[in-house]
C-alpha cells in the first residue's frame, strides 16, 4: 500500500481527492488529509475506507514531520509561502513532494539537496502554472522536431464564469481567491518582449493595454499582461525569441471598469482606513472622490468617470456602491480589503452557477522558409460548485502526476516543473478524458 499525505483540502483540492478515492482500490492507495477544517475533509472523503481526516497543525514542523515520515508521497496544497518548509522536511525524510505553485528562488535553491537525497519535488503542475506549461511545450517540441523556429509566443489564461451563469454586467464572478483578484498586477511592472523590444507596463496602465481575442463558440475576450513573461524564455527553451507575452483573460469591458478602482485608489492594500467597521459602500466610494458638499455621490462619481466612460456607470451601481446600508464590518481595513468585501458580496458564485476556465496559446513559427500561425485553446466548464473547472484543472494534473510518481513512471530528482514530454504527454492525454482538451488551428502566413 502507498500512502499519500495531502496538506490542505480547500476548493482546488476537491477534484484531486475524488480522483484518488475512485482509484484507491485499483492502485492500493491510502489517503491521509489534513486541513484546518477537519469537518470539511470528512465531508469530502465521505467515510471512504481508504482515507482519513487528520487533526494536526500542518504549519507546525514538530507536528508535520511525523506525518510526512509515514507517507510515500506528499502533496502540499497549502498557501505557496509554506511550500519551502515542507520541501525541506521532505528532503530530510527522503519523500517526494508535489505542489501546484510557482518555483520560488528559495525552492529552486533546494535543487542540489533534493538530488542528493534522491527526492523529486514537482512544482507548477496545476493549471496556470501547469497545464499552460504542458500544452505549450507539446507544440514547442513538435515545432522544434520539424526543424522550425518559433518567433512569437503569446499565452493567456482566465478563470471566468460559464456563459449559462453569466448574469451580471461585470461578466465575472470569483472562481479563485478574491484577494488575489483585487491585488492582481501589483508589485512591479509587467515585463515582456515584442518584436525584439523590451516592454514594461506599470500597474496604473496595466488594465488599459489589452490584447483582443475571440474563441469559436465562446465569443470575445481581452487579455492584460501578467507581471513576468521574460523568465519563460528559459523555461520553454526560447531564449532568443523576439516576442513572448503571457496574460490573463477577462470579458470585454471588465478591465476598463476595473481601472476605475485603480484610479480611485481602492485597490491599495498599504494603509488602514478609519471607521470601516461601520462604513457603508457609499461612504467608502465618497472617501475617494473630491469634496463637494453640494453634489451627491452619484454626480461626483459621474464626473470622475468622464463622458467617455459614463457607459460603465451601471456596473458600479449594480455593485451597490451607492447604498447606505453598513456592510463592511471590518475594523481598520485597507481600501483593498473593503473593496474585496463589497465585491465578494455581489460577485460570488450562486447556487447552481458553473465556472469556466479558458486557456489560449498563439504561436508564429517558420519551417523551411514558410511561416505559420498556430492557435491552441481550451475551454472547460465546471461540474458544480464543488467540482469546479478551477478545481478540476488545478487538482487533476496534480493527481495524475502523483499516480505517475507512485507507479515509478517519473524518475527525476531535484526541483522540476512538467516541461518534459514523458511527463506532459500522458498527463495531457488523461486530462482529455475529463474534457480538459485543446483545440488547434493552423494557417500559413
Amino acid at each position: 500500500m502507498k500512502t499519500i499525505l495531502v496538506l490542505g483540502a480547500g476548493l482546488s483540492a476537491s477534484s484531486m481527492i475524488r480522483y484518488f478515492l475512485e482509484r484507491s482500490e485499483t492502485y492500493d492507495w491510502h489517503l491521509r488529509i489534513v486541513d484546518m477544517d477537519v469537518e470539511m475533509v470528512k465531508r469530502k472523503i465521505n467515510g471512504h475506507s481508504r482515507a482519513e481526516a487528520l487533526e494536526f497543525n500542518a504549519l507546525n514542523r514538530d507536528e508535520r514531520l511525523p506525518e510526512i515520515q509515514k507517507a510515500d508521497l506528499v502533496i502540499s496544497m497549502l498557501p505557496a509561502r509554506f511550500h519551502v518548509e515542507v520541501a525541506k522536511d521532505c528532503i530530510e525524510l527522503g519523500k517526494h513532494l508535489i505542489t501546484p505553485s510557482y518555483i520560488s528562488p528559495e525552492m529552486k535553491a533546494l535543487d542540489a539537496e533534493a538530488k542528493a537525497a534522491g527526492v523529486l519535488i514537482m512544482n507548477e503542475i496545476g493549471v496556470d502554472p501547469g497545464i499552460d506549461h504542458m500544452s505549450a511545450m507539446k507544440i514547442i517540441d513538435e515545432v522544434k522536431a520539424k526543424g522550425g523556429t518559433i518567433t512569437s509566443f503569446k499565452s493567456f489564461c482566465g478563470g471566468l464564469i460559464a456563459p449559462e451563469s453569466d448574469n451580471n454586467p461585470w461578466n465575472y464572478k470569483f472562481t479563485w481567491n478574491p484577494r488575489n483578484v483585487v491585488l492582481a498586477g501589483q508589485g512591479g511592472a509587467a515585463s515582456f518582449i515584442r518584436n525584439g523590444e523590451y516592454k514594461y507596463i506599470p500597474y496604473h496602465r496595466l488594465f488599459n493595454r489589452l490584447d483582443h481575442h475571440s474563441i469559436p463558440g465562446y465569443g470575445d475576450f481581452v487579455g492584460y499582461a501578467n507581471r513576468d513573461s521574460l523568465s519563460y524564455r528559459e523555461i520553454y527553451g526560447l531564449q532568443n525569441i523576439p516576442t513572448i507575452f503571457r496574460g490573463t483573460l477577462r470579458r470585454p469591458g471588465y478591465c476598463e471598469a476595473w481601472n476605475v478602482f485603480i484610479e480611485l485608489g481602492m485597490t491599495d492594500d498599504t494603509y488602514p482606513m478609519i471607521g470601516t467597521e461601520n462604513m457603508t459602500p457609499r461612504q467608502f466610494l465618497n472617501a475617494f472622490l473630491p469634496y463637494n458638499a453640494s453634489l451627491p455621490v452619484e454626480e461626483k462619481f459621474k464626473q470622475f468617470l468622464r463622458e467617455d466612460r459614463i457607459h460603465l456607470y451601471e456596473r458600479f451601481e449594480w455593485l451597490g456602491l451607492f447604498e447606505h446600508t453598513p456592510l463592511i464590518g471590518i475594523e481598520n481595513a485597507s481600501p483593498a480589503q473593503v473593496l474585496q468585501k463589497i465585491l465578494v458580496d455581489k460577485l460570488s458564485l450562486s447556487e447552481g452557477d458553473k465556472d469556466m476556465l479558458v486557456m489560449l496559446h498563439e504561436f508564429i513559427y517558420e519551417i523551411n522558409g514558410n511561416k505559420f500561425f498556430h492557435t491552441s485553446y481550451m475551454v472547460n466548464i465546471g461540474e458544480d460548485q464543488v467540482y469546479t473547472s478551477m478545481s478540476n484543472t488545478v487538482g487533476l494534473p496534480v493527481a495524475i502526476c502523483a499516480k505517475m510518481i507512485l507507479q515509478n513512471e517519473i524518475n527525476l530528482t531535484g526541483i522540476h516543473l512538467p516541461v518534459y514530454e514523458h511527463i506532459y504527454d500522458p498527463i495531457l492525454k488523461e486530462l482529455e478524458s475529463f474534457d480538459i482538451k485543446f483545440m488547434e488551428e493552423k494557417s500559413e502566413l
